[in-house]
């Protein structure tokens, strides 16, 4: 019996291990430090229907799929106060977010950039 025992702990242990990818250990740790605002990301929010950047945010930024859909971006900035902004997510809009990379940036380094045609949709004209 005590046989049998310690070969199904040995199978259990044996087919644990077989699953632990490095990929998958090294993608928990970046989401990890990320979710520590350790990681300096871009996000870029894209309308698809008309093919234009809504807008960006850059910083060292920690990003949630909430349940209701939406996206939240936490952040951090240089005084240690916390911000967080949300992104309806919906078929026409859809985002991107890269790793610029974690060294020789500054840690509350944040910032937005907002595409002034998707604010205020139309063009100025000067009158003399």
């Amino acid at each position: 019996m005590k046989k049998i025992i310690v070969l199904f702990l040995s199978m259990i242990l044996i087919l644990s291990l077989v699953g632990c990818r490095e990929s998958d250990k090294i993608s928990a740790n970046l989401s990890l430090e990320a979710d520590n605002f350790n990681i300096y990301r871009l996000v870029t929010v894209i309308n698809t229907r008309t093919d234009t950047v809504m807008f960006q945010i850059r910083g060292n930024i920690s990003i949630d799929k909430e349940a209701d859909g939406d996206l939240a971006i936490i952040g951090e900035d240089e005084n240690g106060m916390y911000f967080k902004h949300f992104i309806c997510l919906s078929r026409d809009i859809s985002y991107i977010v890269e790793q610029i990379g974690t060294a020789s940036v500054e840690k509350h380094k944040f910032e937005i950039n907002f595409n002034p045609e998707m604010i205020f949709p139309f063009e100025a004209t000067v009158v003399d």
